[in-house]
């Protein structure tokens, strides 16, 4: 597979949420997608810690990316949405960034299933995040 990080990149662009809370695409290839996160204070809840929705959409964003890969690199396979998503919070992250890496667990025809691995800067496993998705046609 062909892949054009640049051309990704730019389709994203128009996700305008993790645009404007600051996620970026590190890394795209078949086995995986790196995207992460500086830690700010709009991340931040009232105890002070990331809030769970900032760790959750950026692993939402890195599966989004993967998921989509071959539709994104031409094939034209149809567009995969998230069908359920279970996240578990395993600790506060003491760090400035937060990554989020993907890799494929299973990929059918219709049905796939994702983990995402939430670390910070400091190498804290933070969040695990288990993500399927159901392929549509595209329009």
């Amino acid at each position: 597979m062909d892949i054009d990080i640049d051309n990704i990149k730019k389709f994203f662009s128009k996700d305008k949420f993790a645009k404007n809370i600051g996620i970026v695409i590190e890394s795209v290839t078949e086995d995986s997608v790196e995207c992460s996160m500086e830690i700010k204070d709009i991340h931040k809840n009232a105890v002070v810690a990331v809030h769970g929705g900032a760790i959750f959409t950026l692993a939402d964003f890195t599966f989004a990316i993967h998921a989509n890969l071959d539709d994104l690199c031409g094939l034209d396979v149809g567009s995969t949405l998230g069908q359920s998503c279970n996240i578990s919070y395993l600790k506060s992250s003491r760090g400035n960034r937060l990554i989020a890496k993907s890799k494929c667990l299973n990929k059918g025809r219709t049905m796939s299933v994702y983990e995402i691995d939430i670390t910070d800067d400091l190498g804290a496993k933070i969040a695990i995040m288990i993500c399927n998705g159901f392929k549509i046609a595209n329009k």
